[in-house]
């Protein structure tokens, strides 16, 4: 996905971006990169984050770097910031988001004349084709409309320039973007739960499409929102971190919420509840106290070595990072019956050896709630999802082992307790060698946000976003 951070202030902001943008690590596996503007014109720092975390890449750059303004981002796609030279001025971008219409706005540039000069590989960077359509016009805010209302898909972005920092959210706000506020400079950021241990306290959450200018003093609006909007529900059940607000609805909350709808639900009589770390802890969480049943840790993440099960981007490396990083504790699982919440079942790959690990280590059951429906859609609107082809989904494998074809009558496996869609998690359960495999609702899991249906994005289970 990605995440950004940005601070304008009245003094030196160096560490404070350095501290802002890692608190976004959790958002992104490939890059990491830093500019800020000062004296010294803009300086950036660019580093590969696949085998490191941020901080250990960007400390030694710290003491080189001197300013008062400054962005920074944790990429999922290309290196960034980039800063370009143009009629505008000089100026750091940094972008989050999937462009999907790539090729047509490629062709337009080229019948324009128009040349890009980062084509590492042959390929054209979305960052770079973001910055060409901001230089098509007289002044940035216009140029940043301009982006927004060419792209198809979705771009968050921050933009430096010596006059402040400009932040626009994407034209359906499918990514958040959040204003703080201190008595000496302000912040912008993808997530809130970076702005507690700097200082700042959140001020304004930016809406669909709307631009604005940041200053040390506060912020100006050069764009109002749009009236619609689809937030990506999977930042509350998946990729959000724990402390954050969206919309101004915390996480944590949304899991806890979550979990206890699925108790709601559920007639499991089992001796514990666990949740898989880290993202379904919350929704155990919740269960367990729904269902005054205790919440035990039978499984126990290892940190100091391997940090994020996503991070390599070799399929085969990311399933060996992910059953290194798990580890059972034997003592609690022996004869025991045990439901375990979790955010979602993607491919389902680990999660069957850690079924399998379970059983070996003499459970008696075990029981998967996960907190969101079933994945049937790849995402189409951010990078979440990019590097898993259709049939990587566990539900479209059983779809085609059903219908011989993975595209057939979807309508029918997405509604919830029809014939076709128990059959489908019927399947499933079987494939991971569960005793029982209950989904969440998809209107209980909208309810535990707490938004308008309308207003959030569930196209990863039922295909029914309008948009771009």
């Amino acid at each position: 996905m990605g995440g950004l951070f940005g601070i304008s202030s009245a003094s030196d902001c160096v560490s404070e971006l350095y501290y802002g943008t890692d608190y976004h690590s959790h958002l992104g596996t490939r890059r990491g990169g830093m500019a800020v503007s000062g004296g010294k014109g803009i300086q950036r720092a660019i580093h590969n984050i696949e085998n490191s975390y941020f901080r250990t890449k960007f400390e030694s750059e710290l003491d080189r770097f001197e300013g008062t303004r400054g962005i920074g981002i944790i990429s999922d796609t290309d290196p960034q910031p980039l800063v370009l030279g143009s009629h505008l001025g000089t100026f750091a971008l940094a972008c989050v988001g999937k462009i999907n219409n790539q090729e047509d706005l490629i062709r337009g540039a080229f019948a324009k004349r128009g040349y890009f000069a980062d084509t590492t590989g042959g390929a054209v960077k979305p960052t770079e084709l973001a910055a060409r359509l901001i230089c098509e016009e007289g002044s940035f805010e216009e140029g940043i409309a301009n982006a927004q209302a060419g792209i198809r898909g979705s771009c968050t972005l921050l933009l430096l320039t010596h006059r402040g920092i400009y932040a626009a959210r994407d034209r359906l706000g499918r990514t958040p973007l959040i204003i703080g506020r201190r008595n000496d400079a302000m912040a912008v950021s993808s997530e809130t739960s970076a702005f507690p241990n700097l200082g700042f306290e959140v001020d304004h959450f930016l809406g669909p499409g709307e631009i604005v200018r940041i200053t040390p003093d506060g912020w100006e609006q050069l764009a109002s929102p749009g009236k619609q909007m689809q937030i990506c529900a999977f930042l509350w059940i998946y990729y959000g971190y724990p402390a954050s607000e969206y919309e101004g609805i915390n996480v944590e909350w949304v899991r806890n919420r979550c979990g206890e709808a699925l108790a709601r639900n559920d007639d499991a009589v089992v001796d514990f509840v666990s949740g898989i770390p880290d993202s379904g802890i919350g929704h155990a969480l919740g269960y367990a106290n729904e269902k005054q049943v205790p919440y035990r840790r039978a499984f126990v993440k290892y940190t100091p070595t391997w940090p994020r099960s996503f991070m390599p981007q070799n399929q085969k490396m990311r399933d060996l990072v992910a059953r290194m990083k798990l580890i059972p504790v034997r003592r609690l699982i022996g004869g025991q019956r045990i439901l375990f919440c979790e955010d979602s079942i993607v491919r389902g790959t680990q999660l069957k050896e850690n079924v399998q690990i379970l059983f070996d280590y003499g459970a008696r059951e075990v029981h998967m709630r996960p907190a969101c429906p079933t994945l049937i859609y790849p995402c189409e609107f951010l990078n979440f999802s990019t590097s898993r082809s259709t049939l990587d989904l566990a539900s479209r494998k059983v779809i085609r082992k059903l219908e011989g074809d993975e595209n057939h009558d979807l309508a029918a496996y997405v509604a919830h307790g029809s014939k076709k869609n128990l059959a489908m998690v019927e399947e499933i359960r079987r494939m991971l060698r569960l005793t029982t495999l209950q989904y969440q609702r998809l209107d209980d899991m909208v309810a535990a946000i707490g938004l308008p249906r309308d207003r959030v994005c569930t196209h990863c289970w039922d295909g029914s976003s309008y948009g771009y």
